[in-house]
């Protein structure tokens, strides 16, 4: 009966893994994720200028593995630079000596590590529960869940955790010592946040929870494995605990950060936001769930919170049988990486945001647990009306078989849906697009060595698009660092009163301090609601300052210089010279 197929070709358990079809399977599961990064790829190379948000802070830098002499004692690239996970800087070197440029390859390895975590989880899932269809669907909720997010685009450290950590999950699960170890280090190398985690699981393993107490294994091989991967897991992490405060300082405290409005609602690294709600829960880098809307995509994935329900009713849904007690990994994922996140609160900032632990490793636990129980409870509906089977439909098997193509529909085709109910992209690539190139080919074509200031937004492109040094920029903001950000602070309230100053005297003192070659000027520039509105705002007490000395009535010395300076102009941004502006008189 047509039924009954259907029936054994969805949920029926396949151990063995040379199956036709566990290939169809992971093959399908593959084509997914290939065809979520071609989306991507073609909004990457849409137009000449165009990079990944995070790239721009994480990649520009690296042109310096293809030309030695760009960005020279560069602020902004040197710490970028520094903060860089040696793995991640390994591989983009090892690519650039080769002659692939870092730019071209952060939009080429989104697809390459969807691939690798599609291949990984699908195995995960597949030890967990020997039914290739809900490989196929976890596989498929993770591709949707992290191709909305912005994480895997950015290939930038954090994307990495996904395959990496996958890969790891699955070595532990066979008990591969020597290809889990390798994962281990590889974490380690890549996102060093992602290794205390796990580290905790390994832990876990040398313990299970046996009638109602708590037990230590008594399996040597058990001690052997954990012990391996938590030496492994130390010595990829000494040389971070060893060093020293660089020249960039040491992390930020949460008793300084509370004092920088940096950290506030408003600002750049926004941390201590004011409702507590948020803060504990949906915060970007505070909370336990963050962006909870794009963390619980697509919906489907919701279903995973029901499977200590299923487990309640054994004999409602027969498939639960086939679920191996490898399962426990997921609980055991989730205890550390909660354990982890209120670490990383109590210690703040030394473990980086306390988001960090939860947001990617929930992702994959989510994912694999709604593919056991949609599987499950896809098996009980047709178990359920397959034992009414007749020799012809009955309103029982239509029904059932109804509810399979309405699910199968719903999973496979839920980014359309994404942008038919609410106009959202899909894939969520956050790409910048630079839209001035004839300003990034004019500073392109300057000296290697120039430096430009501006408080333009435009200016956070130049790095990457003109690969020429700025003083500095919002996307440089980062103030986690004290040695760093204090220098940078510096700079931005160094400019704001250079800008704005009616002192002749003090926009040269500034222009010779600082080495500045060009300046790179917004015509919208010299009003009250510019600086109001702009990232620089919250640099107090200039900007206050600045915007009542504006409403004032005063007039900055630098726009008188707007005509007999300017060398380049486009739309609403002029190029000064600075030495032009230097040897000018007072008078």
């Amino acid at each position: 009966m047509l039924m009954t197929r259907i029936h054994k070709f969805l949920t029926a358990p396949t151990p063995n893994t040379s199956s036709p079809k566990i290939k169809f399977w992971f093959s399908l599961s593959l084509t997914f994720a290939v065809i979520f990064g071609l989306m991507g790829l073609q909004k990457a190379f849409s137009s000449e200028y165009v990079v990944q948000d995070d790239a721009r802070q994480h990649v520009f830098w690296m042109l310096r593995f293809l030309d030695p002499k760009l960005f020279p004692n560069d602020l902004i690239a040197d710490y970028f630079q520094s903060v860089a996970p040696s793995g991640y800087t390994a591989l983009y070197g090892a690519m650039a000596s080769v002659g692939i440029n870092p730019l071209f390859l952060n939009k080429l390895l989104p697809m390459v590590l969807a691939l690798i975590t599609t291949a990984y989880c699908f195995g995960i899932s597949m030890q967990m529960l020997p039914v290739p269809t809900a490989g196929f669907i976890a596989t498929l909720l993770l591709n949707q869940n992290i191709w909305l997010q912005d994480d895997l685009i950015s290939a930038t450290p954090r994307a990495f955790v996904y395959p990496l950590f996958t890969a790891f999950l699955y070595y532990l699960l066979r008990r591969s010592l020597l290809p889990c170890l390798i994962a281990i280090a590889l974490l380690g190398l890549f996102y060093p946040q992602a290794l205390f985690i796990s580290a905790g699981i390994l832990i876990l393993q040398l313990f299970s929870w046996k009638s109602g107490q708590l037990r230590l294994s008594r399996k040597r091989a058990d001690f052997v494995f954990c012990g391996a991967g938590l030496a492994v897991a130390l010595l990829v992490m000494l040389p971070y605990a060893l060093e020293s405060a660089s020249s960039f300082g040491s992390v930020i405290t949460a008793a300084e950060a509370r004092k920088l409005p940096e950290f506030g609602d408003e600002g750049r690294a926004r941390f201590f936001v004011r409702n507590p709600l948020e803060f504990w829960l949906t915060a970007e880098r505070s909370g336990i769930l963050p962006h909870t809307n794009r963390m619980l995509q697509p919906p489907h994935i919701i279903t995973a919170f029901f499977l200590p329900i299923l487990w309640r009713y054994p004999l409602r849904f027969p498939l639960l049988r086939q679920v191996s007690s490898k399962v426990k990994l997921l609980s055991q994922i989730l205890l550390v990486s909660v354990g982890m996140f209120f670490a990383a609160h109590a210690v703040l900032f030394k473990l980086h945001h306390p988001s960090r632990y939860t947001q990617h490793s929930l992702r994959v636990v989510l994912a694999l647990a709604a593919g056991i129980v949609l599987t499950v409870m896809l098996d009980a509906i047709l178990h359920a009306y397959g034992e009414r089977v007749k020799s012809r439909f009955d309103k029982r098997q239509l029904l059932a078989l109804g509810s399979t193509v309405l699910l199968s529909g719903l999973l496979l085709l839920y980014p359309g849906f994404l942008k038919l109910i609410n106009d959202s992209s899909f894939p969520r690539t956050l790409y910048v697009v630079g839209y001035d190139a004839q300003l990034y080919k004019f500073f392109s074509q300057q000296p290697k060595d120039i430096l430009i200031a501006s408080l333009a937004e435009e200016v956070n492109n130049l790095p990457t698009f003109s690969q020429r040094s700025i003083l500095v920029g919002r996307e440089y903001a980062i103030p986690y660092h004290v040695g760093y950000y204090r220098q940078f602070r510096q700079r931005v309230i160094d400019l704001i009163r250079a800008q704005y100053s009616p002192n002749l005297a003090e926009v040269q003192n500034f222009i010779q301090n600082y080495g500045i070659d060009f300046w790179l000027l917004d015509l919208k520039a010299f009003t009250p609601t510019y600086v109001a509105a702009k990232w620089f705002k919250t640099y107090q007490p200039i900007a206050s300052d600045t915007i009542a000395k504006l409403e004032q009535g005063t007039t900055p010395a630098l726009s008188t210089f707007v005509e007999p300076c300017s060398v380049f102009q486009v739309d609403e941004l002029v190029v000064l010279k600075a030495e032009c502006i230097a040897k000018a008189s007072a008078d």
